[in-house]
């Protein structure tokens, strides 16, 4: 046994943008950035909605802001954000109740996870630019 005077020369990184995070640790982050940012965006989204339903001219103005392609880019955004956030969700539930808890099957979760955002992120930025 070490006595607990003995400093451990262990290497410290300090440097986060090098370390490799795992992909469960990846998609829990993502998931908590995600429902933030949508946290973030809904006062817009329900300012959007108030003027849309106030008047026909206020409609219209909604429309040609959402029309505009800068915006556009930004709901493909929160479109994957919103997918993101819902998949992982729902495995979060899932290895709540014990289900997919194995280290292999985790792994396995998180990568379906991000495939199934891009996917669905991929139909609604067709729908958005088509």
């Amino acid at each position: 046994m070490m006595p607990s005077t003995i400093k451990k020369n262990r290497p410290k990184n300090l440097n986060l943008f090098t370390i490799r995070l795992p992909i469960n640790a990846l998609v829990s982050i993502l998931h908590r950035a995600t429902g933030c940012a949508l946290f973030l965006v809904l006062p817009v989204m329900l300012l959007l909605l108030h003027l849309s339903l106030k008047s026909a001219a206020h409609l219209a103005m909604v429309l040609a802001f959402l029309h505009s392609p800068f915006i556009k880019l930004v709901l493909m955004g929160l479109a994957w954000a919103f997918f993101h956030h819902f998949f992982a969700g729902i495995r979060h539930l899932a290895m709540d109740v014990h289900w997919m808890t194995t280290l292999m099957k985790a792994r396995y979760t998180s990568k379906v996870v991000l495939v199934m955002g891009l996917l669905a992120t991929l139909v609604v930025s067709l729908t958005l630019w088509l």
